[in-house]
């Protein structure tokens, strides 16, 4: 049965950063989660930790046992809901077209989904249900967006923080991180009117922009530019926090902290100089689009009914594989009994009256076996469901 533990919409960052799990861990937790699941697919992002996972076992004590597999303190049960069967395939429909992100129709969630798969494959962790269940997410993801358009009204906690930004007449930026998110914060500030940029990695090679108001500085000189810019983004993967209050200037600087677990000390929030928005704060600002998006995205909800619909069906056909690979193995046997007399008879001659009876042969094997089950079924009462079958294998009605 296909399984699902997530992080509740509303638990607190806190909790979150407990429940996280960093991108370079995600291939080891599923490697340990196989030892007690047959299959197993971990979202982590800055907004969600989601565990898919497939095991005949469940409720309570199969939640008992991943945390424990996953070293996870169980007082953190409180903040995770636990979801089982059809409605877990219907949550992933929901989560790859953006329902359920805190940013509601963020765009980056897709991408986010495909790379979770992905690794998922890379080490054996998918095989039947939840390898399938991806697949038609994914093609359900790209459908919806495709539809609902919603490519023309872009949103993600990068876009909203620069436009946040923007809007507060911040002109001096310094980007900690260049992943994805990072990368993406740089490309809304390039698109955008300011005066410098500086982006602090730990490979300065890694980054190529021509921009004579961009700044490529390590990661370990960061503090040194502090002085210099009105806001720091940070979105590192770091497993701890990055900016400490020691070496913050005594200055108006406004900070978004874009990562889970935090980039922030604790102690920076208590500066009255410095305003802190955590991944939480930053979800609750208003970009101006949030209705347009929610109404184009319930418009096209019935692609998520669709390709629900889609697995269900692919799951109860799956259930009869065994009959069917036993009828073609019979088909197998039957035309090989047929195959082998034929090459015994061909040099007699009169050849087509040999095929004739080779096929009439192989006709009666199916055609006399359909009537005699026809003749027990109605001993026993059933000839119409029978016959109904009867007429659908070998179209009667035509």
């Amino acid at each position: 049965m296909i399984q699902l533990i997530g992080s509740h919409s509303e638990c607190t960052v806190e909790a979150r950063e407990k429940l996280s799990i960093m991108p370079k861990h995600i291939e080891e937790s599923i490697k340990k989660l196989l030892n007690v699941c047959s299959e197993v697919v971990i979202i982590s992002t800055c907004n969600r930790l989601e565990v898919y996972f497939n095991s005949e076992e469940y409720g309570e004590d199969k939640i008992d046992e991943i945390f424990k597999t996953l070293n996870w303190d169980l007082t953190l049960k409180e903040s995770i809901f636990y979801i089982k069967g059809k409605r877990v395939a219907e949550h992933l429909m929901e989560v790859v077209c953006g329902f359920h992100s805190k940013i509601f129709g963020e765009d980056q969630i897709l991408g986010q989904v495909k790379c979770a798969s992905e690794s998922s494959v890379k080490v054996h962790g998918v095989k039947s249900d939840l390898r399938k269940l991806f697949q038609i997410a994914i093609t359900c993801g790209k459908k919806f967006k495709d539809k609902s358009k919603l490519y023309k009204i872009p949103v993600s906690s990068a876009s909203i923080v620069v436009k946040e930004a923007i809007n507060k007449g911040i002109r001096r930026f310094m980007i900690l991180g260049f992943g994805n998110v990072g990368e993406l914060a740089s490309n809304y500030i390039l698109n955008s009117d300011f005066d410098e940029l500086y982006i602090a990695v730990r490979n300065t090679d890694a980054v190529n922009i021509i921009d004579n108001r961009v700044k490529i500085i390590s990661f370990e000189d960061k503090s040194k530019y502090y002085k210099d810019v009105e806001c720091l983004i940070s979105c590192t993967s770091a497993p701890h926090a990055v900016i400490f209050k020691k070496d913050l200037p005594e200055k108006k600087l406004t900070i978004y902290d874009l990562a889970i677990p935090r980039d922030v000390e604790e102690t920076v929030l208590a500066m009255p100089s410095i305003k802190v928005y955590d991944i939480d704060r930053i979800s609750k600002i208003d970009d101006g689009n949030r209705k347009k998006r929610k109404q184009l995205m319930q418009g096209n909800v019935y692609i998520i009914d669709k390709y629900l619909e889609d697995f269900m069906n692919w799951k109860q056909l799956k259930a009869i594989d065994p009959q069917i690979k036993k009828l073609l193995k019979l088909g197998e046997k039957i035309y090989n009994s047929r195959y082998e007399s034929f090459k015994h008879k061909q040099h007699v001659g009169g050849n087509e009256e040999l095929a004739m009876t080779m096929l009439k042969s192989t006709s009666d094997a199916y055609v006399n076996r359909a009537i005699d089950v026809l003749k027990e079924e109605q001993l026993k009462g059933n000839a119409d469901e029978c016959l109904r079958i009867i007429d659908k294998i070998f179209c009667t009605q035509n």
